[in-house]
């Protein structure tokens, strides 16, 4: 089964190193996919996780999208990929073997002049181009009704149980304990992310707000965070 979404940057990774590809060259194509908006060849990533993902083939344009982010980071934040199911890992390593294959120069034949190749082309585009803008808007009102129910919860919520007071000031240990109280999944792995993610906010080493703390601490999503809120609301 293969998806197509738009998914962070941030949450992909790659079994390839980074140093394989010239520094120089992802820079300037960073540059050019920041001036188009997006890649226009969708990277092919499997989940590992929740919301984490792996690089199955692209890995040049996922290096590329991480070089984007790296420069302007809000406008580079998303990634369009195809989500596929590990069942169907091998088959589609294979399709993308075959088809990088089938570009090399030397096996790319002439196109006629006479080709109706170019008015297909334009229509794919332009397909591609419809449902990128729908994903893109599906994602901005998902992000608002979040950060709306975000400031709900924090008007509703009295000030001395605050989550982000509590998220700011507690040390390690407690938030392991508060977030396995919580029941929330991997409660080890975050309780060690908000503190390290903490140590890096300068120079109050604090999170400024919610949505803060969901875009510095890496594996904490938005459907976690809303967890993490109504549980220690109520304690």
């Amino acid at each position: 089964m293969i998806n197509f979404s738009l998914v962070d940057v941030k949450n992909i990774n790659s079994h390839v190193p980074r140093s394989n590809f010239p520094e120089t060259d992802l820079d300037s194509l960073a540059d050019i996919i920041l001036e188009s908006g997006g890649i226009i060849r969708p990277l092919v990533v499997k989940a590992t996780g929740a919301e984490t993902y792996t690089v199955v083939d692209g890995h040049l344009e996922y290096y590329t999208a991480v070089r984007a982010r790296e420069k302007n980071p809000r406008q580079g934040e998303m990634v369009n990929a195809f989500v596929i199911s590990p069942k169907i890992e091998d088959i589609v390593i294979k399709q993308a073997a075959s088809l990088r294959e089938m570009e090399s120069p030397g096996k790319v034949e002439p196109i006629s002049k006479t080709t109706n190749l170019e008015p297909r082309l334009a229509n794919l585009e332009l397909r591609f181009e419809k449902q990128f803008n729908e994903l893109k808007s599906e994602l901005a009102q998902e992000r608002q009704r979040v950060d709306d129910k975000l400031k709900e919860f924090a008007i509703q919520i009295p000030q001395g149980s605050n989550p982000l007071n509590l998220l700011n000031t507690l040390d390690k240990d407690e938030l392991l304990l508060k977030l396995q109280r919580a029941r929330v999944p991997g409660f080890e792995k975050i309780a060690k992310a908000i503190v390290d993610a903490r140590l890096n906010k300068k120079p109050k080493q604090e999170f400024e707000d919610y949505r803060d703390v969901v875009k510095s601490v890496k594996g904490l999503g938005d459907k976690t965070m809303l967890t993490i809120i109504d549980e220690w609301s109520r304690s």
